[in-house]
């Protein structure tokens, strides 16, 4: 956003961009905003921040020391659960080594009768999972606890431009499991619909079951991620194949004129 409002930006990442996500999509997308004209620095130590007139940042690179200097500094060093001082675990409220407060699948404490949502939970930080997460807690409150919360299938979003959405496991999620599995990837150069927008920034990363092609994980990056990923946020969910998936017929729009 500031980019395109004329600022010069960098950003400065200790691995790589998004590095939870998978490999292909930070690739891809560091390309997107490089050609944008932001300045992306991977693989850095921070060493130290100073501000003098203007902020000077010192970090390291491959063993060299660099300094860079900014009028202003975003730190983006994740969230914790604002638990403290609440006087929870008084109460007998189990609370995570993370801050979260510790809750079962029926969104129970570990105290009777109360029962928690949201961020305060430590897990699963989105605004859509909060009110899920808040709608089960109510239910099983008053319905005798016959609602489970599941978060196999949860679609992830990340609102850069081109959008990098994701849902399941990633390849070394899968890996890690010991899953014996297969991936594909398709550069949007080759999706018609891309072709047709003009606009093929991007691609489709799938993660599979190697014998049953059971549908494990899908990463998209495109301009219009996010409304994509529910198609195979619901093949997951479902147990749809890859194969499955293929066979659907899916009618393409005409582009909107820019």
């Amino acid at each position: 956003m500031f980019a395109r409002f004329g600022s010069e930006v960098t950003i400065l990442c200790r691995s790589r961009l998004l590095p939870r996500k998978e490999p292909e999509i930070s690739r891809v997308l560091e390309l997107a905003l490089a050609a944008e004209g932001i300045n992306i620095i991977s693989g850095v130590d921070y060493r130290a921040i100073e501000h003098r007139g203007q902020i000077r940042l010192t970090y390291d690179q491959s063993g060299r020391v660099h300094t860079l200097s900014a009028e202003h500094v975003l730190l983006a060093s994740g969230r914790h659960p604002n638990s403290a001082g609440l006087g929870l675990e008084d109460n007998g409220v189990e609370l995570l080594a993370n801050g979260g407060i510790k809750v079962d699948d029926r969104m129970r404490t570990t105290r009777e009768g109360v029962y928690a949502a949201g961020d305060l939970t430590g897990r699963d930080m989105f605004v859509y999972m909060a009110a899920h997460g808040a709608k089960i807690a109510a239910l099983n409150a008053l319905n005798g606890d016959n609602r489970r919360y599941d978060d196999s299938a949860i679609p992830e979003v990340v609102f850069t431009d081109p959008q990098v959405a994701s849902v399941g496991l990633t390849e070394a999620q899968a890996m890690s499991q010991e899953r014996d599995m297969a991936t594909a990837v398709v550069d949007l150069g080759v999706v018609p619909r891309a072709l047709a927008a003009r606009d093929i920034r991007g691609l489709i990363k799938l993660v599979a079951e190697k014998d049953t092609k059971l549908l494990l994980g899908a990463h998209i990056l495109a301009p219009e991620g996010a409304d994509s990923i529910q198609t195979a946020a619901l093949a997951i969910r479902q147990g749809l194949t890859a194969d499955d998936l293929s066979d659907l017929i899916f009618p393409i729009s005409p582009p909107s004129r820019g």
